[in-house]
């Protein structure tokens, strides 16, 4: 399963609430995050986030590949930003970045893909008469969210891949892998798009 995978079905309050209100508060806390400069302001917020994964309910297995993702890239991240700007910064930094990435990944998790873009279908159903197409503008949207978990998986299985073959530490060996994979999907994608006859209008 990947780290930003989608839908873990379950029964919580997380689950149950609308998708317009959660969807919402997604886009607050990501304001909030990018507002605020505070590594103790911005460290409440991720242990808000860190709760809300416990009221959810979301099994160990979903969000441990999640953490150690989320790890890897905060070192990598924490390393560069203290280098060049300070360690306060580079708190500040890896603190944004984590808490972002945390809530949309709950988000996710706690929301099914058809429910988030019919909420979004809605939302933009009053501006069609301005030449806006909701029904793309979800298909944009549930595409966004379904890359999200595509391009983690691929990653994932390239990185395993890699370490079969005694070559994790080899970024060549990810990162070639990878882009070739990233590309035959998106090429397999715009086929898909291309047979149903979406963007002839």
């Amino acid at each position: 399963m990947t780290p930003l995978g989608l839908y873990e079905p379950g029964g919580s309050v997380l689950h149950r609430a609308p998708t317009g209100p959660k969807l919402l508060a997604v886009v607050a806390l990501a304001t909030a995050v990018i507002l605020l400069g505070s590594p103790w302001w911005l460290g409440g917020l991720l242990a808000a986030v860190a709760v809300l994964y416990v009221v959810a309910r979301v099994p160990v297995r979903r969000w441990w590949p999640l953490v150690r993702m989320l790890l890897l890239v905060s070192a990598f991240v924490f390393g560069i930003q203290w280098w060049l700007l300070g360690p306060s910064t580079a708190a500040v930094v890896c603190l944004r970045l984590v808490t972002a990435l945390a809530a949309a990944s709950l988000f996710t998790l706690t929301t099914r893909v058809d429910d988030v873009v019919s909420t979004v279908e809605r939302a933009v159903r009053p501006l069609r008469r301005l030449g806006v197409r909701p029904e793309m503008v979800g298909l944009l949207v549930g595409l966004t969210v379904q890359a999200i978990a595509t391009l983690s998986g691929i990653a994932g299985d390239v990185r395993a891949a890699a370490k079969a073959r005694g070559a994790d530490r080899s970024p060549t060996a990810f990162v070639v892998p990878f882009l070739v994979r990233t590309l035959r999907h998106a090429d397999q994608l715009g086929e898909a798009l291309a047979a149903r006859g979406t963007g002839d209008r």
